[in-house]
């Protein structure tokens, strides 16, 4: 079986030699004359000054989580670094029919962006494409519509490559030892975001000759989090290595892990909350790593809201706008790098 870890690695120096060869391109023509590339975007300076005011309305689901109070605030945060920028936010909800209220309201309102985290990607698709067809631009975030005319740009986590991210951080740490007994604590397992997160982890143990021993699946809680992991410990005397699929929910399964009084096995958490990278820089517990899920993602949406209602584009690329897709990476924080991410964390 070809190597993930390999094959990402290939994937990222292929994009090294296309951007090397793009620079050749931009000095050579088949006639072997000089010719540069005509960069159509618009420059770093460019897009840091001052434009038009953009107001941009701002929906998103009631923080009743630490990473979604995270998207919220970074949103807000985003705003107030920009001084061409008039945030409208509307008061979060997990009721689809509020949102989409929260929706036709910036659209009567004539704003000049709309960035949107649903609570229900397919729920909010058909009034997401009465603002797209009101000339008002979509910057949808996290959970997808189910159209592609519903949004002009999407904003993603990537959940499968955190899971390939856990599962090949824990291929290292135990280095061949294929009768390792690997477990697994996910989330809600109904939600898609959940199957790809495990999908993506039982691809990367296999692709070093370990499968998933044990798993259960929590809620995204604190209390759901220390009920499953009581029941995964109670139920596997030995284990070598346990991923958590959120911090969140990691609060309580460390509590049960303390309680249970283990120690021999290692912990991967996921999505990247202060209080796990916290506890990973201090190195006293059986946390090492977490796999970051960005909470950045509605402050990256509010910043390319900026750049579309203004007719920018991302500088470092040549192509004249910005792209209709993002994935953001799922890189693993250990105590070695937890200073790079630990001021984007999110509080629990």
């Amino acid at each position: 079986m070809r190597s993930l870890r390999k094959a990402r690695m290939r994937t990222i120096l292929t994009g090294t030699a296309l951007l090397a060869a793009a620079g050749l391109l931009a000095g050579c023509t088949s006639s072997g004359e000089t010719e540069d590339v005509v960069d159509q975007g618009t420059s770093s300076d460019e897009n840091a000054a001052s434009g038009d005011t953009v107001v941009i309305g701002f929906s998103g689901p009631a923080a009743d989580h630490g990473w979604l109070g995270a998207i919220n605030s970074g949103a807000q945060a985003a705003a107030s670094s920009f001084n061409d920028v008039e945030l409208k936010v509307a008061e979060g909800t997990n009721d689809a029919n509020a949102q989409i209220a929260a929706v036709e309201t910036f659209i009567n309102e004539g704003v000049d962006a709309i960035v949107l985290l649903p609570t229900d990607g397919a729920a909010l698709t058909e009034v997401a494409i009465k603002a797209m067809e009101a000339g008002i631009p979509v910057i949808n975030v996290d959970r997808e519509f189910s159209s592609p005319f519903a949004a002009r740009t999407t904003v993603l986590g990537d959940n499968y490559g955190m899971g390939v991210s856990a599962g090949a951080y824990i291929c290292e740490q135990l280095d061949g030892n294929e009768d390792a007994v690997v477990a697994e604590i996910a989330g809600i397992d109904s939600l898609p975001l959940t199957q790809d997160r495990s999908q993506g982890f039982a691809d990367a143990l296999a692709d070093c000759g370990l499968e998933v021993s044990a798993r259960v699946a929590a809620d995204f809680t604190v209390a759901g989090g220390e009920a499953a992991a009581s029941q995964l410990l109670s139920a596997n005397p030995k284990i070598d290595a346990l991923w958590n699929h959120d911090d969140d929910q990691g609060v309580g399964v460390l509590a049960a892990i303390n309680s249970a009084g283990r120690d021999e096995f290692f912990m991967v958490g996921g999505a990247g909350s202060k209080n796990a990278m916290e506890a990973i820089e201090a190195d006293d517990s059986v946390l090492k790593a977490t796999v970051i899920y960005p909470s950045t993602q509605a402050a990256d949406g509010v910043a390319l809201a900026r750049l579309i209602a203004q007719g920018k584009t991302m500088s470092d690329l040549i192509t004249p706008s910005v792209p209709t897709r993002i994935v953001l990476d799922a890189p693993v924080v250990t105590k070695d790098n937890v200073d790079q991410f630990i001021d984007l964390a999110f509080e629990s």
